[in-house]
């Protein structure tokens, strides 16, 4: 599974771990954490993370 990068803080989102202090799991990819979910650090939205390469 891909991680993916906010590109505001640089915070990391690894599926293997999950945010488990946000809900959700260990195993879930980005795609299909809840569209309302914002980066744990800075509180931003999906759409200011960018897939690593």
């Amino acid at each position: 599974m891909d991680e993916y990068t906010c590109i505001v803080c640089g915070y990391v989102y690894d599926p293997a771990v999950g945010d488990p202090d946000s809900g959700v799991t260990a195993g879930t990819p980005f795609e299909d954490i809840p569209e309302d979910w914002v980066c744990p650090l800075c509180g931003v939205g999906k759409d200011q993370f960018e897939k690593e390469e």
